[in-house]
């Protein structure tokens, strides 16, 4: 039963309606701010990725100091939204996955190698150059009792990544001959990207001990890469949308591009998990990985990042001049919210409202006081939204929306929940009691007290359960919420 003050709150709410200070949601009241955003953003910045092209230079082999049979570096990042740099994944996405990394262009289906190019140099005088390229793993020596293809091949077997070695005798390097144990100056160089005899560019001329001995020199490179390729792995939490293919996404919802001095799927998802939200279009959902071929030769390895999902439709940058785009690959990140934004609500063309359909639900001890409306005016993005607050202004209690099924979450997973939040609609004064609580299975991740704000993106994390709960509980007419494009990611 109403008690008088309920009956005097509910007569100042009718009271204002009346005046005209407000009409409610439910009767397709326009909000107090036009707080309509653009949330296609920009498109893919093709021009600033190939002029950084030309700057950069990743190009790397078996240096002359180093042992051999090191371990691979991490993945490196050689060009951040086109401001070279030398930095790792890990330095700039905090959050990276232990999961295996894919490191190669494309791993081996089955043993089985191809000569790409033969050595040549065998004479006194002759000379010959080994491979200075992209993606270079690390490298071992080899018995150079005989030319041991084989074993070089057994080593690119070992070495996580590699679909491609370059075999070579290098001459008058002292740390071959006598410092390392192997006592071999054959060296097999690892590398996760396929070369060719053009990028034979490292031709020696070091002088590694002091005269008379001479500088040091390359006889006898030859090049061999793997037959059989599959995809790379798909990163946890992400599906494959398309590729690969000879053709980049110029897409919009667009958030920059890193240059990774390797084709490496899983380092793009980090990057893409960590990057920062864009404030109208939110968190980065897919990214666009590709590699760039200047003139024949590998040059890098673009991880193109997006708010807005993709797919091989826009996939038509083929490259510019003597740039052109190979293993273009697009991954979509899994919302394990069915319908974050509310589409799937279509009981109309333009303007209706409910307290419920297939994916979500409002829920109240009042009247209307959690719906899902089908109307662009109120949303962040397409034409639905989520309302918190009683929609015709019967009463000023709080709702909730939450999804009609549990989430399919994983135990012990990390996730992250993003939304976009507006609290505008009745203007300052009427909006400053507005609230939101954020639950997850009855916890409450957060309490936000808007005020007037128009649409603002929040992002939380929370440790599943598994089948766990999402609720938005909140709105209190006249001061009432929206909530929009509803995301839940593997963190």
């Amino acid at each position: 039963m109403f008690t008088l003050i309920r009956l005097v709150t509910l007569a100042s709410i009718a009271i204002s309606l009346v005046d005209g200070k407000i009409v409610p949601p439910a009767a397709q009241g326009q909000p107090d701010a036009n707080s309509q955003v653009d949330t296609t953003g920009a498109t893919t910045d093709t021009d600033s990725i190939v002029s950084t092209a030309s700057q950069v230079d990743q190009k790397a082999g078996a240096n002359t100091d180093a042992p051999p049979d090191l371990p691979p570096n991490s993945t490196s990042i050689t060009a951040l939204d086109g401001t070279l740099v030398n930095t790792t994944v890990e330095a700039v996405a905090t959050n990276t996955t232990n999961s295996r990394r894919s490191l190669n262009l494309a791993k081996r289906l089955t043993p089985g190698y191809e000569q790409v190019f033969a050595g040549t140099g065998t004479g006194p005088d002759d000379r010959d150059g080994s491979i200075e390229g992209t993606a270079y793993l690390t490298y071992t020596v080899v018995d150079n009792s005989t030319y041991s293809v084989d074993k070089c091949l057994e080593f690119c077997d070992r070495v996580d990544g590699c679909v491609f070695v370059n075999l070579y005798y290098e001459f008058n390097n002292p740390l071959l001959d006598f410092v390392f144990s192997e006592k071999s100056n054959l060296k097999c160089a690892a590398y996760a990207d396929v070369h060719t005899a053009a990028e034979k560019t490292n031709r020696g001329g070091q002088q590694q001990e002091d005269p008379p001995a001479g500088l040091t020199y390359i006889q006898q490179s030859s090049g061999y890469a793997a037959k059989s390729l599959v995809d790379p792995d798909t990163p946890e939490g992400y599906e494959l949308v398309f590729g690969p293919t000879n053709g980049a996404n110029n897409a919009p919802g667009y958030m920059g591009f890193a240059f990774l001095d390797r084709y490496d799927v899983q380092a793009c998802a980090d990057l893409c998990n960590s990057r920062g939200a864009d404030n109208q279009g939110g968190g980065c959902q897919y990214f666009n990985i590709w590699r760039a071929v200047v003139n024949g030769v590998p040059t890098t390895y673009t991880c193109s990042m997006y708010y807005l999902v993709a797919d091989e439709s826009t996939a038509v940058n083929f490259g510019q001049g003597d740039l052109h785009v190979t293993q273009s690959r697009g991954y979509r990140r899994n919302n394990v919210v069915v319908d974050g934004g509310f589409e799937g609500y279509n009981d109309c063309n333009d303007f209706c409202f409910t307290s419920g359909y297939a994916s979500w639900k409002g829920l109240g001890s009042g009247v209307l006081d959690a719906t899902i409306f089908h109307y662009v005016i109120y949303s962040h993005s397409g034409h639905g939204v989520g309302l918190l607050g009683s929609a015709d202004a019967s009463d000023d209690l709080p709702g909730t929306l939450t999804p009609s099924e549990p989430l399919q979450t994983v135990a012990g997973k990390t996730y992250s929940l993003q939304f976009f939040l507006n609290s505008d609609f009745s203007g300052p004064d009427l909006q400053a009691d507005a609230f939101v609580e954020v639950r997850v299975n009855g916890n409450v991740l957060d309490t936000i007290h808007p005020g007037y704000s128009h649409w603002t993106f929040h992002q939380y994390t929370f440790t599943a359960q598994g089948n766990d709960v999402l609720e938005f509980h909140g709105g209190k007419a006249p001061a009432w919420n929206f909530i929009d494009d509803v995301n839940i990611f593997l963190a």
